[in-house]
């Protein structure tokens, strides 16, 4: 399934155990990017998101700018590193930096990323591993149409707090369609949920139509 540069989303992730209660929410997020080539093997992207939320929810708009280092290390690996800056309304801002590695096995998508979380009032910085794996499919012989689905897990290694949750927190998946409507232009249209896993409290799930634009130069 393409990258999304330009996607529309709220957040989103897998069914909980009826047995446990869950706090349901739609939000929107618009995230475009923009992505060139330094050279045959390196490239450059530049990612912004504005995602909307309820905050009498005490869900908060969140806001962030984030640069891409890539470079492609074999015909299916990519190596990257990222510096972002995110504003939450209300406070607790945060710098990332974050490192990550995508593969790919014929239909099979891999990638693992790694996060240094820095939060504005927080006592430490915190550290996060996100494996996600996914699939992606041709539906066309030319190529243009495709569909995929991804799963991705928030495993969380150090809280940004001194007693705060650890281990998995969260899973975030996606099933969609992409069709190319150029060599340098997608569109696709995907749903994405997500589901925060809390301690002593309800779930916090966020569902999403994420409409993609995905625009290289």
């Amino acid at each position: 399934m393409h990258k999304a540069l330009l996607p529309i989303v709220a957040g989103g992730a897998i069914l909980a155990s009826p047995a446990h209660a869950r706090d349901e929410q739609f939000e929107l997020w618009l995230n475009p990017s923009f992505e060139t080539e330094l050279d045959e093997n390196t490239g450059f992207e530049l990612e912004t998101a504005q995602r909307f939320r309820d905050g009498a929810q005490g869900r908060v708009d969140t806001y962030f700018v984030r640069g891409w280092l890539k470079q492609d290390i074999a015909g299916d690996a990519t190596l990257a590193g990222a510096l972002e800056y995110r504003v939450n309304d209300g406070g607790s801002d945060e710098v990332r930096t974050m490192q990550q590695l995508s593969t790919s096995h014929g239909i099979f998508k891999t990638r693992l990323r790694l996060e240094q979380r820095f939060v504005d009032g927080a006592d430490r910085m915190g550290l996060r591993l996100r494996p996600r794996v996914g699939i992606g499919l041709d539906l066309t012989g030319d190529g243009r149409w495709s569909a995929g689905a991804d799963a991705e897990l928030f495993w969380t290694l150090r809280g940004n707090n001194v007693g705060s949750d650890t281990g998995i927190t969260g899973l975030r998946t996606t099933i969609g369609v992409d069709y190319a409507v150029s060599d340098t232009l997608t569109l696709g249209l995907s749903y994405l949920r997500q589901q925060d896993f809390e301690d002593n409290a309800p779930d916090d799930i966020g569902h999403a139509p994420l409409i993609v634009l995905e625009q290289r130069f």
